[in-house]
């Protein structure tokens, strides 16, 4: 019979594991909300919502095999002995998948024969986004193609090279897809010496959640007395920390760096700085 503290410890993982959700999830309503009321995508650029949707979609594979999957979880738990639970939580996946879907209704915003919405002739996705996109599959073939060469059992064996480590590679491909969306927005808001225009809730939302994402996963690892559990998901810490990271950046070029740019912004086009951006009335986050 689990004693009040299990009882309790466990509650209160479950309540910041679904306040994080709905704080990452909240931040990825602005931006098709924002089109459809405008009936164009003019202004954003496609590379966003593409890499986005590769990302999500490999992290949602990630948290539902290991919540779900019988081979993955025994991996997991023959490589953490001393705490065999993976601290992958349901409301990680139930985000991941709400991210794919959001993330999809915003790309196929860009096909005017699905919504009809305005949408100009240099909205392209960009060659180093399409070189990440293919290049992300690329590498997680390559990884396939090592475990089933190293592996004595076709990556059954957890000791060897397994089918965990291709899971954890689709975990990383989402880790440098956040990195690569973060950063043109941080070097835009520089050049133009400007936050003007930019919506910054949906930051503090990012941040709210990617706290409450590491608290959780830092209580989970505390009550298996097993700081492993850290280390057996290494996306979730670092993309905890990849978020709060940056969104402490624009946090401090909003509110203390920036604070007195001018109100006008001359016309400058973000675009012409990153074909990442989605130009200055649209929200950054969505971890």
């Amino acid at each position: 019979m689990a004693s009040q503290a299990e009882t309790f410890v466990k509650a209160l993982s479950r309540l910041l594991g679904w306040i994080y959700m709905v704080c990452w999830s909240a931040s990825f309503y602005p931006q098709p909300i924002h089109n459809y009321r405008r009936k164009s995508t003019i202004g954003l650029a496609i590379d966003f919502p593409t890499i986005n949707v590769l990302g999500f979609v490999c992290y949602t594979v990630y948290t539902g095999t290991f919540l779900y999957s019988p081979v993955i979880r025994h991996q997991y738990a023959a490589r953490h002995p001393l705490a065999q639970e993976p601290t992958v939580r349901f409301n990680d996946f139930a985000f991941a998948l709400h991210a794919v879907v959001l993330s999809a209704l915003v790309y196929t915003q860009f096909w005017p024969s699905i919504w009809g919405f305005k949408v100009s002739r240099f909205q392209r996705v960009s060659k180093p986004i399409a070189g990440l996109f293919w290049g992300s599959f690329v590498a997680v073939a390559v990884v396939i193609c090592i475990v089933l060469a190293k592996s004595p059992d076709d990556g059954y064996e957890p000791s060897s090279w397994a089918w965990i480590d291709v899971i954890y590679a689709l975990s990383y491909v989402k880790l440098v897809i956040t990195v690569v969306k973060y950063v043109p927005q941080a070097w835009v808001n520089y050049k133009r010496q400007s936050t003007r225009g930019w919506s910054i809730i949906p930051i503090l939302l990012d941040l709210t959640g990617g706290v409450l994402s590491l608290v959780q996963l830092i209580l989970d690892s505390a009550f298996q007395n097993d700081w492993s559990g850290i280390a057996g998901n290494p996306i979730k810490f670092l993309l905890s920390n990849v978020t709060i990271f940056f969104d402490l950046i624009f946090i401090l070029q909003h509110y203390v760096i920036y604070r007195d740019a001018a109100a006008e912004d001359k016309g400058k086009n973000p675009d012409v700085y990153s074909p990442l951006l989605s130009g200055h009335e649209e929200p950054v986050g969505n971890a």
